[in-house]
């Protein structure tokens, strides 16, 4: 089934969590299916840091026909995050105060910004109970925050490879992606190719904390006779071009510091609180390997989310398991539904 790609546009001031406010937003959004007479049937899938709109793309083990998010039987929704380059307000967008793109000077959006913009969208598309909400890593975040935020929304969510709040360890690798960026000089020029160079190397630091020992070990090992060109290294740069050439190092970077600044915890209530208030029916999803949100975040969330229920995935490929391991994830996901 076609995919139809949308943009909604919100013309009031919007606060955000650091303070600072902008004049207006805009996001776009892609629906796949046709929503219910009864709009029973609304998933909203999250998306991951360098994803898009479109899940039936970056997802195709899960998204399309005859995959477990049926367009035939579902309505799917996902919005393109807050400050990528895939059609929502990004850093090369134009700020209206100086008529020139944001660049450095974006007022980056927390992962509750952003589900505080998805609201805004939800009512204005007369949706009044999302079936099912799922999203991994910083769009696991933003589920949760917005779960938490309202917390009879959603019927089922499915949190994976996910966290309350982000951790030391994970603050640590999105800085050193940063510090990649920053040291390359175009990166304080206002030119929408800025700070190129250090993307591709942040894109090479973040696969080691997207992949595991494993997978390394499986699918870029060398002839015994190698001294030098190994196929790791080749893969490293490989996947910085790769990036390239559909990202941008400002979006990139602002991006990480949204993954940094989730914290559900922040204002009057701690974290543990705002969990125990969510009324969904919860599946939290870990993967053993995954180095950036290891197990032990998982855990905590399904022993203060009412009634959740843990799985864990056996898997070599890390972070990124989520989006490889569609037939485990697909049953685990039927299992849950059905038994409810």
């Amino acid at each position: 089934m076609e995919s139809k790609k949308h943009t909604f546009k919100y013309k009031g001031e919007f606060s955000l969590e650091s303070g600072r406010s902008i004049e207006g937003f805009h996001l776009t959004y892609t629906t796949i299916g046709t929503i219910s007479a009864t709009k029973d049937n609304v998933v909203w899938i999250f998306q991951a840091m360098t994803a898009n709109s479109n899940p039936a793309e970056w997802w195709p083990g899960m998204v399309g026909e005859g995959k477990f998010f049926d367009p035939e039987k579902y309505f799917i929704i996902c919005v393109n995050t807050p400050g990528s380059c895939y059609g929502s307000i990004g850093p090369l967008d134009i700020n209206p105060k100086t008529n020139k793109p944001y660049y450095r000077n974006f007022p980056f959006f927390t992962p509750l910004d952003m589900a505080k913009g998805y609201e805004i969208l939800r009512v204005h598309l007369g949706i009044e109970e999302i079936f099912l909400g799922i999203g991994s890593s910083l769009g696991g975040q933003q589920l949760i925050a917005w779960a938490a935020m309202s917390p009879e929304l959603f019927k089922y969510i499915v949190p994976i490879s996910t966290n309350a709040f982000q951790s030391p360890w994970g603050k640590a690798f999105n800085a050193s992606q940063r510090m990649c960026i920053e040291a390359d000089s175009t990166w304080y020029e206002e030119r929408p190719d800025g700070g190129m160079e250090g993307m591709k190397v942040a894109r090479a630091v973040a696969l080691l904390s997207y992949r595991s020992y494993d997978t390394y070990e499986k699918t870029q090992q060398d002839s015994k006779e190698s001294i030098e060109n190994f196929k790791s290294e080749s893969y490293q740069r490989y996947q910085g071009e790769k990036l390239s050439k559909r990202f941008n190092a400002f979006s990139y970077y602002m991006l990480s510091k949204s993954l940094d600044s989730h914290h559900l915890g922040r204002g009057l209530f701690e974290a543990e609180e705002l969990l125990q208030k969510i009324k969904s029916k919860c599946l939290v999803i870990g993967i053993t390997s995954d180095l950036l949100f290891p197990i032990n975040e998982q855990r905590f969330l399904a022993a203060h989310i009412p009634g959740s229920k843990l799985e864990i995935i056996e898997s070599i490929y890390g972070h990124d398991g989520f989006l490889l391991e569609d037939k485990t994830l697909s049953t685990l996901l039927e299992n849950f539904i059905e038994k409810i």
